[in-house]
């Protein structure tokens, strides 16, 4: 009878445990343009552009899940400003020839910046110089990606794409600063 009782204790200990186990973040924050001024510089011009970083990340390491629930949503986070950035995304019908540096985004695992090269008027090259790459997780995350947004990026000539799944704040930072480059080479 005692092992009974034990197992059953024991069973709804572990229920409660469950079940009161946060499996997001409350404290969830959205990615602010930083206000830097050298950021938001551009340089004129249809010739080679500067190459500053590149535009995936890697090391050779990646980090593989470890069973818990929250490796692969450690970047998942609120969808609700991505929806006010791809309104905000303007066409790329009259932008300017040259090379554009959009402002740092600061988002909840380090700032995302992003360069256009326009030609012909439209945009033939984006290069990612910052984004987040502290620990093997940014880096695996980033790794996959920013090329997706890099290539959905000159694809539809605008800042109007989709967000990666699994790198939230990393594609909410990436849209705030390509749409800030753009702007750039609109005005």
């Amino acid at each position: 009878m005692k092992k009974i009782l034990y197992a059953v204790l024991a069973t709804l200990s572990g229920l409660v445990l469950l079940f009161s186990y946060r499996t997001s973040h409350v404290d969830a924050t959205v990615p602010v343009a930083a206000d830097t001024p050298a950021s938001g510089s551009a340089t004129s011009g249809t010739g080679s552009s500067s190459e500053t970083g590149s535009s995936s990340a890697g090391t050779g390491s990646s980090s593989a899940g470890t069973g818990s629930s929250s490796a692969g949503t450690a970047d998942a986070g609120a969808t609700g400003t991505a929806d006010a950035a791809a309104g905000a995304a303007s066409t790329s019908s009259a932008l300017r020839d040259g090379t554009y540096t959009g402002s740092a985004a600061n988002t909840r695992f380090g700032p995302v910046q992003v360069q256009i090269t326009v030609s012909g008027g439209a945009i033939t090259d984006v290069q990612v110089p910052e984004y987040p790459s502290t620990n093997p997780r940014d880096r695996q995350i980033n790794e996959r990606a920013l090329p997706t947004l890099i290539s959905e990026t000159t694809d539809a000539q605008s800042a109007d794409v989709d967000m990666v799944s699994g790198a939230t704040y990393t594609s909410q930072g990436y849209l705030t600063s390509l749409q800030s480059a753009i702007d750039q080479a609109s005005s």
